[in-house]
């Protein structure tokens, strides 16, 4: 009986897998019609993040890290003050300070980004482990390479940093974008527990002050800070978990219906097709859109990747290279 039970599982299993396997191939390969339709959510509000059919978002990843130093202020200068080309939503990622400051840097370290092993003697240099003030001390464009290989600014220390590559706090950067019109955000908090929690009351707080909360995507992949959020600020725009992407997929891929509030995030970000789940199809725009949901894909570095996301329906593009993107999706409006 025992033997049975198990072959009779075993079978079961390979049943499932090839099941599962016919699905993701058919769901990469079938292309629906794209729908765009004007949806609102329990309360009524439309998702300011969900846009008409061909005018897919161009989004700055790192804040043009491609082409500037990442996260820096020379960055968002490159994006707003060179004159060839505009974008819509600039991506970051935050952590908190020793003195809770909210610093713009992607990794859990500045070691790969700035001079932070040499400056303070050794590897691991996390935020919170420093003060806002000791942390001034540090290049952030230290670790820039152009795609010629070139490292305009490694080795610059102390007067000779110039001041767009010290590194930046949250409000900082909104004061400086303030005069060149309303920008939308793409904000990545990076760290987690309570220090995350943390993070999340002040950020909440800086978009208070400034009038940002419409204008703010909230994004973090850690659960407990999702959860953080749903229950302490509602009012906060917030992206998918990873549980919850894994759980969407599958929802959209055998077209599940869910009550109209069942998805507590207004977004999706999400890569395309850089892992064996392809995320890049107009089915699953189609039916992040009926529930109010915009979904925005990252880091899109080829032109050909960024023309069929938007063809599929892609509410915006996150890249390294956002010059790149605009002239892909509205360089004839330059011409």
């Amino acid at each position: 009986m025992k033997k049975s039970l198990k072959v009779f599982l075993i079978v079961l299993s390979v049943f499932i897998v090839i099941i599962l396997s016919v699905l993701l191939v058919v769901s990469h390969n079938y292309k629906d019609p794209v729908e765009k339709v004007p949806v609102e959510d329990a309360t009524g509000n439309r998702n300011p993040y969900i846009m008409p059919f061909e005018e897919t978002m161009v989004s700055a990843h790192r804040s043009g890290g491609g082409i500037a130093p990442e996260n820096t202020l020379m960055a968002f200068q490159n994006c707003v003050e060179n004159g060839k080309f505009s974008i819509d939503i600039f991506e970051f990622d935050l952590h908190l300070t020793k003195d809770d400051q909210l610093v713009l840097l992607h990794d859990k370290t500045l070691d790969r980004t700035s001079n932070a092993v040499e400056v303070f003697g050794h590897e691991d240099v996390y935020p919170h482990d420093y003060t806002y003030e000791e942390l001034m001390q540090l290049n952030m464009g230290e670790g820039f390479e152009t795609d010629d290989g070139e490292t305009p600014y490694k080795g610059l220390k102390g007067e000779e940093i110039p001041e767009n590559l010290h590194i930046m706090r949250l409000q900082d950067i909104f004061d400086y974008l303030k005069p060149y019109g309303d920008h939308n955000f793409i904000i990545e908090i990076k760290d987690s527990d309570d220090i995350g929690r943390k993070a999340t009351d002040k950020l909440y707080e800086t978009l208070k002050e400034n009038d940002l909360l419409q204008r703010v995507v909230v994004g973090t992949f850690h659960g407990e800070i999702s959860q953080y959020m749903d229950d302490t600020y509602p009012d906060m725009l917030r992206s998918a978990g990873i549980k919850e992407v894994v759980d969407f997929y599958f929802s959209s891929l055998c077209g599940i219906h869910h009550a109209p509030d069942y998805y507590k995030f207004k977004a999706l970000q999400i890569p395309a097709n850089q892992f064996v789940i392809h995320l890049g199809t107009s089915r699953l725009c189609n039916y992040a859109h009926k529930y109010n949901i915009a979904v925005q894909y990252w880091t899109i570095n080829d032109p050909e990747d960024v023309a069929f996301l938007a063809s599929v329906g892609a509410d915006a593009v996150m890249s390294d290279n956002p010059d790149m993107v605009f002239e892909t999706l509205r360089g004839d409006e330059t011409e």
